[in-house]
Formats: C-alpha cells, sequence, structure tokens
C-alpha cells in the first residue's frame, strides 16, 4: 500500500517497491488490495474507440487508493498545517487532485456494476503526452484532464482530440464552469454531473 501511494501519479512498477519479495508474490500481493478494494488500477488504453477495455493493456497501470485522507497520512501529510496556510506549497497536489477525481467518479458509478478506470499515454521521445482519465459516455470516449490549479497547460489533451478527432475534452480543476475552444472546464467538486453537462 506504500508503494501505490508512493507511485501515485505516474505508471505501477513493481521494480520500485524495496521488498524482500519475489515479482510473482509482488504481483499477487497487488492482486488481493485490488480484490479487497482497497487499491482501483486505472489502465492504458488505445483509446481508438468503445469500449475502452477491447484495448486495454494490464502491464500499464496507476494505482488509486481507496481513500485521499487516508492517501495524504501515508505520506505523512498534516492537513491542519496547511490548510489556511496561503505560502504552503503541496508538490504532489497534483496527483492528490488526480487521486480525488478518480475516486469521485467511482463512487457517483453502480454499486452492481462499477465502473472500470483507464487512461491514455503516448510514449515517445520526441511527443510524449498522457491523459489523466479516458470515460466511455454512452457511445463516446471522452478525454478528462485534472489539475490542482486554475491554470495548466492542456497540450496532452489536445494533442489526443487531434489524434483521435474528438471535438471536446474536458478539465477539471479548480476554475469555475468555463469553456474554451474546444475544452470544457469544470470544478473538481462537479465530478458528478459530468454524465449531465457533456449533453449541454
Amino acid at each position: 500500500m506504500e508503494s501505490v501511494v508512493q507511485q501515485a501519479g505516474g505508471k505501477f512498477k513493481f521494480s520500485k517497491k524495496h521488498l524482500p519479495m519475489q515479482t510473482t508474490a509482488r504481483l499477487r500481493s497487488l492482486e488481493l488490495l485490488i480484490m479487497a478494494g482497497l487499491v482501483f488500477p486505472v489502465t492504458h488504453t488505445a483509446a481508438n474507440g468503445i469500449p475502452p477495455g477491447a484495448e486495454a493493456d494490464p502491464k500499464k497501470r496507476k494505482m488509486l487508493l481507496l481513500d485521499t485522507g487516508i492517501f495524504q497520512r501515508i505520506l505523512g501529510l498534516n492537513l491542519s498545517d496547511f490548510l489556511f496556510d496561503s505560502t504552503s506549497t503541496l508538490i504532489n497536489k497534483g496527483t492528490i487532485a488526480e487521486q480525488f477525481w478518480g475516486l469521485e467518479y467511482l463512487k457517483y458509478g453502480s454499486p452492481w456494476a462499477p465502473p472500470a478506470l483507464y487512461y491514455w499515454h503516448r510514449e515517445l521521445p520526441s511527443a510524449n503526452a498522457e491523459v489523466d482519465y479516458i470515460v466511455q459516455q454512452g457511445g463516446d470516449l471522452l478525454p478528462v484532464e485534472v489539475k490542482a490549479s486554475t491554470k495548466g497547460a492542456m497540450q496532452s489533451l489536445r494533442q489526443f482530440l487531434k489524434e483521435k478527432k474528438k471535438v471536446f475534452g474536458y478539465r477539471f480543476s479548480l476554475e469555475n464552469f468555463s469553456e474554451y475552444e474546444d475544452i470544457k472546464s469544470i470544478p473538481l467538486y462537479a465530478v458528478s454531473s459530468l454524465s449531465q453537462i457533456i449533453y449541454l
């Protein structure tokens, strides 16, 4: 679980786990955490069409811990120390926002058929790009980028839109509801309204 927290926001690598265990034992341990509902995988997909799971690569996964509060406590963060301090800077606040979005999305899904989480990543030396989440909504795939502030470049999101010929991308951040050309901006607190917003 500590390794899941330490590697949050990036592709999970068993080689980064400093445990005296064989790779098969590490894999089994992670599978047990997933089965127990303590960890949720976010699997890479090529995102060429629906369903996204048809082009999923289980060897490329990011992991979410079941609770953002527990996630922060494992990191040793005492929120009361900086909650009202505007001078505090968290180097991993983007990771925390991404974790929060994924858990909120799962929370508002069906308890009988929980949605699977996917992301898109193109690993090329000269053209690296990643979109935090790929969501199936009806007969379409929606690219979702999560930011922990009101600013942030949308290069990867726009690259995805161009490559996959999508009309809109969605950014969840601290910014209020707004729209910029091909990107719709939605506040982080409004994850549950994604299904309604896309039809506006």
